[in-house]
């Protein structure tokens, strides 16, 4: 019973609110109830049987962890990582099939880098692939619009892109981007990245183009692609520098640049990247304009400022349902999914699960948003 509030993350308060006996029943001067039992597994996202093994099960991650807290991997992952991972293998089998039976060829960028390969050249493939050169940025009116963007035009190459800052659609269980930012799950026939929706929109930029990249490198990850810390990690380290100069190409920022990275500055600049300022502070310490210390202060000073914003309203709400869950569950998986319904291949409750939808109408309602293939 330990394990499982460790594992859902619950505080000593949060134990004390939603489970008041459990000391008691730790100690064992009083037995939980089968209903009681029953509650506490279904609060703790924890099957009711694993709450009787002998010991803990140990629950790894199911997918290489290229996360760091120094230098050594994160210790236990939440229920709320796992469920989400678990839930994009999910879909991504179910899409996979989908994909072999309807004739779909092998994306032939997925593995095609290597390690040893220049981050420089690999990150000008991955802009003319998605056609997100910097001239090709200014249909974008903000790097807002072009975070959507960016989204359809990695799904558009065949890649499925699942952008969620909660655990399927229960807005009780919001992830934390402090545990992780991203991962992909790579497959020669459908690859998929899913980004933390509940991390700033600069930061999910950026992600996305560092899970792309584990995608060119043909393996599986699980990642913290910070913009502010370093890692040790090469893989991570290699993603980071394809990421960051697919963004915002080196070459050009050297001209561009104006020597001070005031506010006006990297707002300048972030309007002609279509990137946020936070991304662009970066790239300007990676071209040696900046010390370290200098930058982690501009840095965390920009942050707040960023920050600031947002709580004063810019670029705040979660939105309307019927556009954010296509975000969630990746347009291209969603409109397939619901073909397939139509078209009679897929069970309509088998749909529902997939979807994340448990009415009739919901379902409707997303054919009329989506559309079918």
């Amino acid at each position: 019973m330990r394990w499982a509030v460790e594992r859902a993350g619950w505080s000593e308060e949060t134990i004390a609110r939603r489970a008041p006996r459990f000391d008691a029943w730790l100690n064992g001067s009083a037995l939980p109830t089968l209903k009681q039992l029953e509650n506490f597994a279904h609060a703790t996202h924890a099957p009711i049987g694993l709450l009787f093994l002998p010991s803990p099960p140990d629950e790894p991650v199911p997918i290489p962890d290229m996360r760091t807290m120094g230098n050594r991997a994160v210790a236990r992952p939440s229920v709320d990582l796992l469920d989400t991972i678990y839930s994009c293998q999910s879909r991504q089998s179910w899409y996979r099939d989908y994909a072999h039976t309807h004739g779909y060829p092998n994306i032939d960028f997925v593995g095609s880098a290597r390690l040893s390969d220049d981050p420089v050249i690999v990150a000008s493939r991955v802009r003319q692939l998605l056609h997100f050169e910097i001239e090709d940025r200014m249909s974008f009116a903000s790097w807002k619009e072009a975070l959507r963007g960016l989204i359809d035009r990695i799904e558009n190459a065949g890649v499925l892109v699942m952008v969620n800052g909660i655990v399927g659609v229960d807005t009780h269980r919001k992830l934390n981007p402090k545990e992780f930012r991203g991962f992909a799950l790579v497959d020669p026939l459908a690859p998929l990245i899913f980004v933390n929706g509940a991390d700033t929109k600069a930061a999910q930029i950026f992600t996305m183009v560092h899970e792309l990249a584990h995608v060119y490198l043909g393996e599986s990850a699980l990642s913290d692609a910070a913009l502010a810390k370093p890692t040790d990690n090469d893989a991570e380290q290699w993603c980071n520098l394809v990421a960051a100069e697919a963004l915002v190409p080196m070459a050009d920022l050297r001209t561009a640049y104006r020597g001070d990275p005031s506010v006006a500055e990297l707002t300048r600049l972030a309007r002609r990247y279509r990137v946020s300022t936070l991304v662009v502070l970066k790239r300007i310490f990676d071209g040696r304009f900046l010390r370290w210390d200098d930058y982690q202060q501009r840095y965390a000073d920009e942050l707040r400022r960023v920050m600031a914003l947002l709580k004063a309203g810019e670029g705040n709400g979660g939105g309307d349902f019927y556009n954010v869950h296509p975000l969630r569950l990746s347009r291209q998986f969603a409109r397939a999914v619901i073909t397939d319904t139509l078209e009679g291949g897929t069970q309509f409750r088998d749909a529902y699960n997939l979807l994340g939808t448990k009415k009739h109408q919901t379902f409707q309602n997303l054919v009329e948003k989506i559309g079918a293939a």
